[in-house]
């Protein structure tokens, strides 16, 4: 069997094999998904990556406009607060028909008086990825990743930013919950 025999696919976009394709990450992913693939083969053959027409990066304009099912939609937010003088950050990784309950589950799980919303430019610069294609996968080490539970359900896609606005990742949900650092949580995502 090839590596790219288990190669997810949605809608009518073109995929490929994201490590073969590095001109269509931001350069903190590309190499996260490198070392993360070195301790994890499945990563060559199930992380794909597409081009895509910036200006539909949108959620739901793109599953309109390709056939995506929006249940495949990983929406990644970054979210902080502080305890004393001390700020923690985490990304909010949740199914695109839940927003993530910020003010409740994640001010909790971060253990902080009251959490928002990174500032765009803050979450531009730390990230080193665009605004409208941050993504979980290589972030800053010191970030928490909070991946909804959902996403750990066999047969289930997570469809996200790829670092840039100009293209997407896909992988199955239950390789992202596997994801270095990612802790799958319970109730992340409130249903809209």
């Amino acid at each position: 069997m090839s590596r790219h025999a288990t190669l997810p696919t949605l809608g009518d976009l073109a995929w490929a094999p994201a490590l073969d394709h590095p001109e269509l990450l931001a350069d903190p992913v590309r190499a996260a998904l490198t070392a993360w693939a070195a301790a994890d083969p499945r990563v060559a053959g199930q992380v794909a990556v597409t081009e895509i027409d910036p200006e539909h990066a949108d959620t739901a304009t793109l599953n309109e406009l390709h056939g995506l099912p929006p249940e495949a939609s990983a929406n990644c937010v970054l979210v902080a607060g502080k305890r004393g003088e001390e700020e923690r950050i985490a990304a909010c990784v949740v199914p695109a028909s839940t927003f993530a309950d910020v003010n409740k589950r994640v001010r909790k799980l971060l253990d902080v008086r009251k959490a928002s919303f990174l500032p765009t430019d803050r979450a531009v610069a730390d990230s080193g990825m665009e605004y409208g294609g941050i993504t979980p996968v290589g972030l800053p080490g010191s970030y928490r990743v909070l991946v909804d539970a959902r996403f750990a359900q066999d047969g289930t896609m997570a469809l996200m930013g790829s670092g840039v606005r100009r293209s997407k990742l896909l992988m199955p949900g239950p390789l992202l919950c596997a994801m270095p650092g990612a802790e799958v949580t319970e109730d992340l995502g409130v249903l809209r």
